[in-house]
């Protein structure tokens, strides 16, 4: 029998703990996502998220790259609406200059706060347009071409960012939904899913590559999903942790989440994560709580063994 090859990579992304303002504790943290067999970092991205908390995507991710030599990082999701493309570009460059090939870069309009959206002198109605045009200039200024451009919410005049990332970066969509299909057929390298089923994501993934198949592009090939969990040898203790960090951070009760956002030991959290394997979800990052750092690095690599196991027998 052929040995098992795993079809999904596995990340984390604490935000919380890998920020800690001690150098040598973030490296141990980075280290020991590293040895539990873990993929890559992920970082979110927030200006001022409901009462002002935030963390800037591209300096974490910064942050992250610089504190390791191996990992990669996903910034998931950027909101490049509320940002100028020209800046965003040579923020890109000057990561891929000391990184190379190790970051990935996730877009979105976000809006959960239409205020984090207006106090970033953006109007919330046109945030969606306002990424489409940024997300067009992106990818074109990081290609090391000349830009001029005269559009609805950016002009550029004979812009041009150097060096061209090399690698380029992967440019994934975030979102749901029909503007997220037709943007990520038309732009973007793949799809971020969050705060979706495994059949929503299915449907969404299919609806993709029907939408990429007749355009002149690349067809999308990134297909991945973030996912709060909460993981904890107690189910319902996983529950508490889990409802109370999303209580706090989203200001909305667990009830809305629990059907999206699993909670239990790793193994029950593996089943949920199975049916998106099934569908081609081939890189997950949970989000997860638990009862610290260190024991949720633990849980999430323990989570990545259980789910392994379980896509074995599945195909078995």
């Amino acid at each position: 029998m052929a040995p098992f090859t795993s079809p999904f990579t596995m990340g984390i992304s604490d935000q919380d703990g890998f920020t800690t303002s001690d150098p040598r504790r973030r490296r141990r943290l980075l280290d020991r996502v590293e040895e539990a067999g873990l993929d890559h970092v992920s970082v979110g991205d927030h200006i001022s998220f409901h009462d002002g908390s935030g963390f800037d995507g591209m300096i974490t991710a910064n942050t992250m790259l610089s504190s390791h030599d191996r990992l990669s990082v996903l910034i998931g999701i950027y909101l490049l609406g509320l940002r100028h493309p020209m800046a965003t570009a040579r923020q890109l460059s000057t990561l891929s200059q000391a990184a190379p090939g190790r970051l990935t870069l996730g877009v979105g309009v976000g809006g959960e706060d239409r205020r984090e959206v207006s106090n970033a002198g953006v109007d919330p109605r046109t945030r969606g347009r306002r990424l489409d045009e940024a997300l067009m200039l992106v990818r074109r200024l990081l290609t090391g071409e000349e830009v001029s451009h005269e559009g609805e919410f950016f002009r550029l005049d004979g812009a041009r960012i150097l060096p061209a990332p090399d690698p380029g970066i992967p440019i994934v969509i975030g979102g749901k939904g029909d503007v997220a299909v037709r943007r990520t057929a038309e732009s973007g390298d793949g799809w971020l899913g969050i705060f979706c089923s495994a059949r929503r994501f299915a449907e969404t993934r299919e609806r993709i590559l029907e939408a990429a198949s007749g355009l002149d592009r690349p067809t999308p090939s990134w297909f991945g999903v973030n996912v709060w969990c909460g993981l904890d040898t107690d189910p319902r203790r996983a529950r508490e942790l889990l409802a109370a960090k999303m209580q706090g951070l989203y200001h909305l009760p667990y009830e809305k989440f629990q059907y999206i956002a699993p909670a239990g030991t790793p193994e029950q959290v593996a089943e949920f994560l199975l049916p998106f394997v099934e569908s081609g979800a081939e890189h997950i990052t949970v989000i997860p709580v638990g009862s610290g750092v260190e024991a949720e690095i633990d849980a999430v690599a323990a989570l990545r063994e259980q789910l392994g196991r379980a896509v074995g027998a599945a195909r078995e």
